[in-house]
């Protein structure tokens, strides 16, 4: 089966004010994570070809075809169809195959590529007799202690066809420098290496994820007006102090029908999420600002430091000072 056709530009009839809700969630809540690390490569294969990927944990995925076209296909998934241009976006990693045909089977991607560190690149060759396809392909380390819930729940692919991604030439032109395999290679070459692939899955989720805003089905909490309301406010009004009861105050729901209603669709309770928010936030503060100490637990919502320092203790497994001077706790 072929590819279903993504177009941004249709919206879903009947939404009308709930798009731009809809489009502040989405962006508040699934801007791509900053990127830890990335392991890339160049494919130059010749069917008959099939390469097995296990899932990866924290790492989102991504294949561009330069050249030629794929299918992908997962347990249980319909198969997806490639074609020159085309760009597809595993945003958690879920294990996939890719091969010149949906139904052969192969090899693993472990046994062509064995070692995949992040900051390190490779290139794989099958040499057969059919077409030749060839693909950048690279794995995106996150930080999975700031990954949402609503982000976990992206779906198993996102993809651009190769219209969309002509639409999008910084993205194109990005992407187009990540493939070549005579890239500059110097001093802080990594760093922007790494930078580069970041800024290209920001700019391949803006477009997807302005087409899921249109099509809530793929995302169902987009089609509860109380729960997609609960989550803008925990994105944008965090620092204020909220509890389980005045955020169902806020979206006009019993506590218990917006517990349970928050936990069936955002997949995590509505205090973790909480928590998780205040301490993306957190770790923004510490790390991308010269903000005291002392002053980030107010910005974050905690009215006590000891209550803040615990949380975040828990939450990342380092304290504050640790995690802002960059160290991993000792043993």
């Amino acid at each position: 089966m072929d590819r279903p056709k993504h177009r941004p530009e249709a919206r879903s009839p009947g939404r009308g004010d709930d798009d731009g809700e809809d489009e502040d969630l989405l962006s508040e809540l699934l801007k791509p994570l900053r990127l830890t690390g990335v392991f890339d490569s160049r494919w130059h294969v010749r069917a008959p070809w099939a390469i097995e990927g296990d899932a990866e944990q924290s790492c989102a995925v991504l294949h561009f075809i330069t050249e030629g076209g794929c299918w992908i296909t997962g347990e249980g998934r319909t198969p997806i169809h490639l074609r020159e241009g085309d760009l597809a976006v595993f945003p958690t990693g879920t294990a996939h195959r890719l091969a010149d045909s949906p139904d052969r089977r192969g090899v693993s991607l472990a046994a062509v590529l064995p070692e995949r560190r992040p900051g390190t690149s490779g290139e794989l060759r099958i040499e057969g007799e059919g077409p030749v396809s060839r693909l950048l392909c690279a794995g995106l380390h996150y930080d999975a202690s700031v990954a949402t819930g609503l982000y976990k729940a992206l779906p198993w692919a996102l993809v651009l066809d190769g219209t969309q991604v002509e639409r999008e030439p910084l993205l194109r032109d990005t992407l187009r420098l990540l493939a070549t395999t005579d890239r500059p290679v110097g001093p802080g070459d990594r760093l922007i290496t790494l930078r580069a692939f970041e800024m290209a899955l920001v700019l391949a989720l803006r477009p997807l994820l302005g087409e899921l805003a249109g099509t809530p089905d793929a995302l169902p909490v987009l089609g509860h007006p109380g729960i997609s309301r609960a989550m803008v406010v925990i994105a944008t009004r965090f620092a204020e102090p909220w509890t389980i009861e005045s955020l169902a105050r806020e979206v006009g729901m019993s506590r218990s029908a917006f517990t349970a209603a928050f936990r069936e669709l955002v997949g995590e309770a509505p205090a973790r999420h909480l928590t998780g928010r205040r301490m993306q936030e957190a770790a923004r503060l510490l790390e991308e600002t010269v903000l005291p100490q002392s002053a980030v637990p107010g910005r974050v919502g905690y009215q006590s430091a000891v209550g803040f320092h615990l949380a975040f203790r828990k939450w990342f497994g380092m304290t504050p000072g640790e995690y802002r001077a960059g160290r991993v706790p000792a043993a």
